[in-house]
């Protein structure tokens, strides 16, 4: 895979690629006013600064101290040079931070940031490959309180499958109904207050392919009163309110959902409708092409109409995944080569027939992490009793079976769609650490930041089993900024490079040995305030370089992109993301680049969940060996604060 489709220059490649991005500054917490009612959610936006432009200087020196442990003295003077000269007083770099003020204040006017087009068309929609495992994060649900189902026979839907799925539905609907209320309460942290603009991306919304670039669809309110039900890849559209306005029962959504069963239950699998929600998993244009074919017929347009405009989809699979950690959440990442899955749709539910579930989620309208306090509501309410007392005084319209008219040469698509699909799963590994030597618990009595603990982990994990040190990627939320998604954190750095270097030596001794982590988590630390507040070098370069005219492009006054240095420093061989707590769910992402690592992990109290991601293809990474190394590194690191940094 090239550089341009593997790298988060393009595409936010959950981060849960998941590229699921995190409130690294604090936790969220929900905010309620002592004996008042709590503020509505969008009751801080106004409050809210703008998303700031960092001064040119700054970004440069930044930037700068970035390089220095990925290029040796000779190529880092090289780079420096270009770097002061493209924000020389006579260097273009001035004349694209004017043009980006510029830009700023146009978007003002709709209530946005400069970056936020920019970000969505770069970070996204321009990004053709498939979105199956490059782009959409994943998200597994812990089992339900009364377990698994057992004895669950293959190629069957069960009734405790509906009534979980019933469940979860109904529970995501009276939250997008609380978003389209504004009941949620806004998030804070100890530095103010969140932005909550995003939460009116996740309900009602769906990509679009579309060429040269992908379409956006998103609705707030969210006022569809259906959501998509795919079954043995039949996809249906499912009222979820009665005839009167009120959300179904629990009772009634089952039965939605058993009506949908039973009706493809009936069918021999020859006479059913065709696969079509596998091209949802193709490279963007050969979907938009197919698409574009599809609407020409008037049947099919409704049917994507229908899909598109769902508050959300749920996959009723008709089997289980294994029982193994490492096996059942593939399920959750990318199904069966693809199959009874819609991948374009903003949030994806999918529940097997045993009862287990979890999301799969496109990346583009959201971050990952903003639909996580929503995930934990939904799984806390299975703790409740069946609503079986509450009834709806009128029947909800019957769900209705989507058709497709599909041509041969469409019929031809879906196979190629599959057989692609089916490679680029077998091409990825994924596997799950579940470490329960300690958690944050323990860090906080060593008083270490967790996530600084974490990222020194994966760094020496990575410098023991490849012998070097790599660019590095953490998401870091803008969110104290208004329509504020992400910015990279660089972990890698100098300080870092010492400390890894030195940890294995024997001959230095441990208090040297912590005094470099601490000064590496520091650094570490010190990026995360500048990223968390706008000031990281990727997103404002980024602008600057989409500031350029072609010509301007290529010419020499741009070499400070032309440099290997800019694309190599975002070839995020580690794309790492922090999720925690992660106490009720766990997710992941692919690794963005051929040669790298999707980590995403959760911290919580006592013990720390994470996924590792890698590509088999490339003979030297291997997720299994470095999972192994990492749970090696927290052990010896455990051992260390207990020994040397917890005071007894």
């Amino acid at each position: 895979m090239s550089l341009l489709f593997k790298s988060k220059v393009f595409s936010t490649a959950p981060c849960f690629p998941y590229c699921t991005e995190v409130h690294t500054t604090s936790l969220p917490a929900l905010y309620h006013l002592a004996g008042r009612r709590a503020l509505s959610t969008f009751s801080n936006q106004s409050k809210l600064p703008r998303l700031p432009i960092p001064d040119l200087q700054a970004t440069a020196q930044r930037y700068k101290r970035t390089l220095l442990p990925l290029l040796n003295a000779a190529e880092h003077a090289t780079v420096s040079q270009k770097v002061d000269q493209f924000v020389s007083e006579r260097g273009l770099g001035p004349k694209l931070q004017e043009r980006l003020r510029a830009l700023d204040q146009q978007e003002a006017v709709k209530g946005v940031s400069w970056l936020d087009e920019l970000w969505l068309n770069k970070g996204y929609l321009e990004y053709r490959v498939p979105t199956l495992i490059n782009v959409n994060w994943w998200n597994q649900f812990q089992d339900p309180p009364q377990g698994l189902a057992t004895n669950v026979p293959a190629g069957k839907a069960s009734e405790p499958q509906l009534q979980r799925a019933a469940r979860i539905a109904i529970s995501l609907v009276n939250y997008s109904n609380k978003v389209n209320n504004e009941e949620i309460p806004p998030d804070v942290s100890r530095s103010g207050p969140f932005c909550m603009n995003q939460l009116k991306k996740m309900f009602g919304a769906s990509r679009i392919a579309a060429k040269p670039r992908d379409k956006i669809v998103t609705n707030w309110p969210a006022t569809a009163q259906h959501i998509t039900v795919i079954y043995k890849d039949q996809i249906f559209s499912v009222p979820v309110f009665d005839a009167e306005g009120q959300v179904l029962s629990d009772k009634a959504m089952t039965s939605q959902l058993r009506r949908v069963v039973e009706q493809v239950d009936k069918i021999p699998r020859e006479l059913l409708q065709p696969p079509v929600g596998v091209m949802t998993s193709e490279h963007r244009d050969t979907w938009a092409n197919v698409r574009e074919e599809l609407e020409t017929n008037p049947t099919n347009a409704r049917t994507l109409q229908e899909i598109d405009t769902s508050l959300f989809a749920i996959c009723l699979d008709d089997y289980s995944s294994p029982a193994d950690i490492d096996q059942a959440h593939r399920n959750v990442f990318h199904g069966n080569e693809a199959r009874n899955r819609w991948f374009d749709k903003a949030l994806s539910f999918i529940v097997e027939n045993n009862g287990r579930a979890g999301v799969n989620g496109e990346h583009a309208p959201a971050d990952a992490i903003i639909p996580f306090t929503m995930f934990s509501e939904v799984i806390t309410s299975e703790q409740g009793a069946l609503d079986s007392a509450k009834a709806n005084l009128s029947a909800p319209a019957a769900p209705r079976w989507l058709s497709w008219d599909v041509s041969p040469t469409i019929g031809d698509a879906l196979k190629t769609a599959q057989y692609n699909a089916a490679n680029l799963i077998k091409d990825i590994d994924s596997v799950l650490l579940h470490y329960h030597g300690y958690g944050s618990t323990l860090l906080k009595q060593a008083k270490v930041s967790p996530d600084g603990w974490m990222q020194m982990a994966f760094q020496l994990a990575y410098y023991r089993q490849h012998g070097k040190s790599v660019p590095t990627y953490e998401a870091a939320s803008t969110r104290k900024f208004l329509t504020g998604r992400t910015e990279t954190v660089r972990t890698c750095s100098v300080d870092s490079v010492a400390f890894t270097k030195a940890w294995d030596d024997g001959d230095i001794k441990m208090v040297n040995k912590l005094a470099l982590l601490e000064k590496a988590i520091a650094s570490h630390l010190d990026y995360m305030k500048a990223a968390v507040n706008g000031m990281g070098v990727d997103r404002h370069l980024l602008g600057l370089r989409c500031m350029m005219t072609p010509e301007e492009a290529a010419s020499d006054a741009a070499s400070i992109f032309q440099d290997p240095s800019y694309a190599n420093s975002q070839y995020w061989i580690l794309s790492t993301s922090n999720v925690s707590p992660g106490d009720l769910s766990y997710g992941g992402f692919g690794a963005v680049v051929p040669e790298g690592y999707g980590i995403a992990y959760a911290v919580d109290k006592e013990r720390t969940r994470m996924s590792i991601s890698s590509w088999n293809s490339y003979p030297e990474t291997d997720a299994p060996i470095f999972r192994d190394t990492v749970h090696d590194v927290l052990d010896e690191f455990g051992e260390v604060a207990e020994k040397y940094l917890i005071k007894k």
